[in-house]
């Protein structure tokens, strides 16, 4: 299942949903809780989360929050259609293990770094 923070811009939900994915918002559900927060949710259910907030990565490199998956997307809104087709492509493709992985999808590469 996927976590929804609550910055991930409302379409990568809509269509992550009619691709029939699990997505729990955070806007929808807790809006107003802290990353924090969002990590113990994320943990406690083992979901991934999808998130545009770089806060993410202090979190987990800084503050050494393990045990938790974080796909973080940094692109320029007319970039919309083309980071969605490589979002949606990292979650389906078996290739990508985002299981306890730190992954940033740029529309020019994908890193994933191990927590």
């Amino acid at each position: 299942m996927i976590l929804a923070d609550e910055n991930l811009d409302h379409r990568i939900i809509r269509i992550l949903r009619e691709k029939k994915f699990k997505v729990l918002s955070v806007a929808e559900e807790f809006q107003g809780i802290s990353d924090f927060d969002i990590i113990k949710i994320a943990r406690s259910k083992n979901f991934i989360i999808l998130t545009e907030d770089k806060d993410f990565g202090e979190w987990v490199f800084s503050h050494k929050s393990g045990n938790i998956s974080v796909v973080f997307s940094r692109y320029h809104h007319t970039d919309f259609n083309r980071i969605a087709t490589i979002l949606l492509k990292v979650i389906t493709d078996k290739e990508f293990d985002l299981k306890g992985r730190f992954t940033t999808i740029t529309t020019n590469k994908i890193r994933s770094r191990r927590i």
